[in-house]
């Protein structure tokens, strides 16, 4: 462990520091456990129906179908499954009729697995058009909902939780990209559902090593405790904001490019925050404010989820990923309000409130997003994306469901509302009002960290801090997200989630495999 401070966790495989820390990345990766890729195993079919043309696909059915149907009084209006007899009398092939709201949308089936007993299933879409790379969507949806976070359930739970209930799709591109979303998805799920005493900043290092580990051209660097202080490697307001937690800060920086002679490929910088637990500070939240604040590295959890397909699917960038990992914490080493930090980029910040931690931690990473250092003589990224639960004013201006996004770049604005809009993934554009950095001065130093009292417009003024230190040469995009389902809707539980990703990584695809979506960077996997 670098630096002067212990960290205390509970040991199942080995940090980059040596460290014993737990580690499950492969775990994650049961998603496809829920989804089976084949052309010939057996299943149960689902004809799928909806109360529009149930009628329709009626019509197309034997006589013995329908006069069934019709003595056991199906109505698609109940939204109820029916089985139906085969139609070979020497047949035990089942079938079922299943009515669901709509066929429309990311979540048109996510209901479906919960409702069905253990056994395989492939989807029979009724009459009428269906989208383009419909039957990957609804995969996706099925996984997702497949979803269950076991770690500290007894045995009793996990069998119950763990009956499968598989779905049959044949193979194809889509379904391969369908697959690589969910287990992404997965991993970013269980790093934010993972209470803090087993998601130290030192787990969260070891996780990402798991990760690079994974991926062929990956590595890993991580500096730790008091070496962020050190000139080579000079994080101080990461330093500061974490010095009082048992598990030192850490900065890790994740690097990947698809080949050795890529280097002329565009950077791409994803930034993730990587608050594994925030007290406040000594500006200390209250009870209920404390209460979900594992979730505070869910910006870590997204970016380290979408670094996982931009490399599993060979996105022709390099791939720079930095996440500043620090427990928010209160002890005798805590930082005040009203203290004035050095920052990486070497503008001072006085502190407004601890509580607004994490756009300083952001706003060293930031800067070292700007430096060219992952490849290139001094090339600028080609884009700088963060992803932070960084401002309450965020969810009271779009509440939870809702990302906000940042940025003055016009065509990452339109990809991404494109992009959100395709997938189903919403987001919502917040501007960079300029005239509210004069929030953002201080009397003492360079920028004031928040304003006092915490103002209005608490989402703008944070995402304005941050442009302080984004490099001025690169897009920059800021995403604010809850990281969070509030409430269990199919195909996403309540708990942690990776809010934004399949916009992001659709974005990411048009931008530099063309509009077409070509994978890999030599035309695919």
């Amino acid at each position: 462990m670098h630096g002067r401070q212990t960290c205390w966790v509970h040991a199942t495989a080995a940090s980059p520091s040596g460290q014993e820390v737990y580690s499950n990345f492969d775990q994650r990766l049961r998603a496809e456990e829920h989804v089976l890729t084949s052309s010939t195993a057996s299943h149960t079919p689902l004809h799928l129906v909806t109360e529009g043309t149930y009628e329709h696909w009626l019509r197309e059915q034997p006589e013995s179908r329908r006069a069934w149907l019709r003595g056991i009084g199906f109505d698609p209006k109940d939204r109820k499954m029916a089985h139906l007899p085969s139609l070979t009398p020497d047949s035990d092939r089942h079938e079922a009729l299943v009515a669901i709201e709509s066929m429309e949308g990311p979540w048109a089936v996510a209901g479906l697995p919960s409702t069905l007993p253990p056994g395989s299933y492939a989807l029979r879409p009724g009459p009428g058009r269906q989208a383009p790379d419909w039957e990957a969507t609804a995969s996706l949806a099925w996984a997702l909902e497949r979803y269950s976070f076991l770690r500290y359930k007894d045995e009793a739970a996990r069998k119950a939780a763990t009956a499968p209930r598989r779905l049959v799709v044949p193979p194809s591109p889509a379904q391969e990209e369908a697959g690589l979303l969910a287990a992404a998805i997965y991993l970013a799920r269980d790093l934010i559902n993972t209470p803090a005493e087993d998601l130290t900043p030192a787990h969260l290092a070891a996780e990402a090593e798991a990760l690079a580990a994974a991926h062929p051209g990956a590595s890993l660097s991580v500096v730790s405790g008091d070496d962020l202080l050190h000139a080579d490697s000079f994080f101080p307001m990461v330093h500061a904001v974490g010095r009082a937690a048992a598990c030192p800060p850490h900065l890790l920086d994740l690097r990947w490019q698809p080949a050795p002679q890529s280097a002329s490929l565009p950077l791409l910088v994803l930034v993730g925050k990587g608050v594994t637990f925030d007290s406040g500070g000594l500006d200390i939240k209250p009870a209920a404010g404390m209460r979900l604040m594992k979730k505070d590295m869910g910006g870590a959890a997204l970016v380290l989820g979408l670094a996982h397909v931009i490399m599993q699917a060979q996105l022709p960038v390099r791939l720079r990923v930095l996440v500043p990992a620090v427990e928010n914490a209160v002890g005798p080493a805590s930082f005040r309000p009203g203290d004035v930090l050095r920052s990486r980029a070497g503008r001072s910040v006085e502190v407004g409130n601890t509580d607004a931690e994490g756009r300083l931690i952001l706003a060293d990473a930031l800067a070292a997003a700007g430096e060219g250092a992952a490849g290139g003589a001094g090339a600028a990224p080609d884009l700088v994306l963060d992803a932070a639960t960084l401002t309450g004013a965020a969810r009271v201006a779009l509440g939870a469901e809702l990302p906000a996004l940042f940025t003055d770049d016009e065509a990452a604005a339109a990809g991404l509302a494109a992009a959100a809009a395709a997938t189903g993934d919403p987001l919502w554009r917040l501007p960079l009002h300029a005239p509210y950095a004069h929030a953002l001065r201080s009397p003492v130093a360079d920028l004031l960290s928040c304003p006092e009292g915490g103002g209005l417009g608490g989402a703008i003024t944070a995402a304005l801090f941050l442009k302080e230190f984004a490099p001025a040469e690169s897009p920059w995009v800021h995403l604010d997200t809850m990281g969070w389902n509030l409430k269990p809707r199919p195909g996403r539980p309540e708990g942690g989630e990776a809010l934004a990703l399949r916009a992001i990584w659709a974005f990411l695809k048009t931008r530099y495999c063309g509009a077409d979506g070509g994978r890999g960077a030599e035309g695919g996997r």
